[in-house]
């Protein structure tokens, strides 16, 4: 029985993945940095700000000047993404029709409670999910599952009733290690990218699943 639905943010809820690419190039030439950017976000998508900053310098930095570095850099992304602000196509469609069908919605990201803000003002859901985790609050990123497993604990669903809402190889796998299904958006990989035995459906967009009934498919819980 499904009980709820877990949404990563970046690239699953909203299209932005580009836009922190660029950010990370704008951050690296300030800081003197030469980077590969496929390879950094490769590297660094899914997990904390504090670990990719890490990841980025390649030294053990201390958590306030992690912190401090990727309030920078996120600064940047949201300069350079708000203006074009978009939703991946038919997400809030989608999210309403959830809601529709008696799923508890939530949402467990790497993103901290600044660029979380940011999104929820742009996409005016109502109501916001009900559990909302982010990077920020001390759990390990993903591929680590613990930030799936906390909004599992917050919305009192079990880790078998939860399905995840993903775009990227770490969150994926994260959904994996927590016990819970997956569906892949494939914003910014491809279906092979992002495969596993837990993933029930790939698609492009959130239109592809409200076109195939997807919601219709599952045996909803009740409670």
């Amino acid at each position: 029985m499904t009980e709820a639905l877990i949404f990563d943010m970046d690239g699953t809820m909203i299209d932005s993945m580009g836009h922190h690419a660029q950010s990370w190039l704008v951050f690296a030439k300030k800081h003197g940095l030469r980077i590969e950017i496929d390879d950094l976000m490769r590297r660094t998508t899914g997990r904390t700000g504090a670990e990719c900053m890490r990841e980025l310098f390649q030294r053990d930095l201390a958590n306030d000047e992690a912190w401090a570095l990727i309030a920078e850099k996120e600064q940047l992304y949201r300069e350079r993404f708000g203006p074009v602000f978009a939703e991946v196509a038919g997400f809030k469609a989608f999210y309403a029709q959830a809601l529709a069908h008696g799923l508890k919605l939530g949402m467990g990201t790497a993103g901290d409670r600044h660029n979380i803000a940011f999104v929820l003002s742009h996409l005016q859901l109502a109501p916001p999910p009900r559990a909302i985790v982010g990077g920020d609050e001390g759990h390990p990123g993903k591929p680590e599952p613990a930030i799936f497993l906390e909004v599992a604990r917050q919305l009192n669903a079990s880790a078998g009733g939860c399905i995840v809402f993903e775009d990227a190889p770490f969150g994926i796998e994260a959904a994996r290690r927590a016990g819970m299904l997956a569906v892949a958006i494939c914003s910014s990989h491809t279906p092979d990218q992002l495969a596993g035995p837990h993933v029930i459906a790939a698609v492009r967009d959130y239109h592809e699943l409200l076109n195939s009934n997807f919601l219709e498919t599952l045996h909803v819980a009740t409670s």
